[in-house]
């Protein structure tokens, strides 16, 4: 498999809906954090190694997938993208911040509260992760976490050339997907997936 697209965009920005779509337009399977086994915590051996500094083989590691989306492939969306220069960049948006940190507060953030406690004996990966975005090992605050959704849409804003970037929000449905990859818009309704009541 070659990686056709390269999901920048964060958690809670229309990634499930996504990965549905790009399995369906490519005929193959995404990356996605719902789809490694031991998610959120247990990552296995070549995203333990990535969350720790080491070096990977992006495409032996993601040679199964078409496309990649949501953490923790956006998390390296520099490398991963780098290793894959014909891929398309995928930049998943919310309206605002605000509004992405509102989803996250109540999807995602109280899986990873749990994590914190004394007695956590899984994985830490979620909270690796965190740390990483936000730059601090006290990521659960409101200002911080909006303050690095900004930052991660600008860097990427800055540093993908615009032929390459395709910007996306979840109303968007299927035609800008189809348009960036040459592919005809399908006949069925865009899978509408991982809503917040649906949590």
């Amino acid at each position: 498999m070659t990686l056709r697209v390269v999901g920048v965009g964060l958690p809670r920005t229309g990634t499930t809906s996504l990965r549905q779509a790009l399995e369906r337009l490519l005929g193959g399977e995404c990356c996605h954090m719902s789809a490694i086994p031991g998610h959120p915590f247990d990552l296995g051996a070549d995203w333990d190694r990535a969350l720790t500094g080491g070096t990977v083989d992006w495409p032996a590691a993601l040679q199964r997938y078409v496309a990649a989306v949501d953490w923790p492939a956006s998390a390296f969306w520099r490398e991963i993208s780098a290793a894959h220069p014909d891929a398309l960049v995928l930049l998943s948006v919310r309206e605002n911040a605000q509004t992405w940190w509102e989803s996250m507060d109540a999807t995602i953030l109280p899986a990873a509260r749990k994590a914190l406690a004394p007695e956590w004996s899984e994985g830490r990966a979620l909270l690796q992760l965190l740390e990483r975005f936000t730059g601090s090992q006290h990521w659960d605050d409101r200002a911080l976490l909006t303050k690095a959704y900004d930052g991660h849409l600008a860097a990427v804003r800055e540093t993908v050339p615009p032929g390459r970037l395709l910007e996306w929000r979840a109303e968007d449905g299927w035609s800008p997907l189809c348009r960036a990859l040459d592919l005809p818009v399908p006949d069925d309704p865009f899978p509408w997936r991982g809503r917040r009541g649906e949590v």
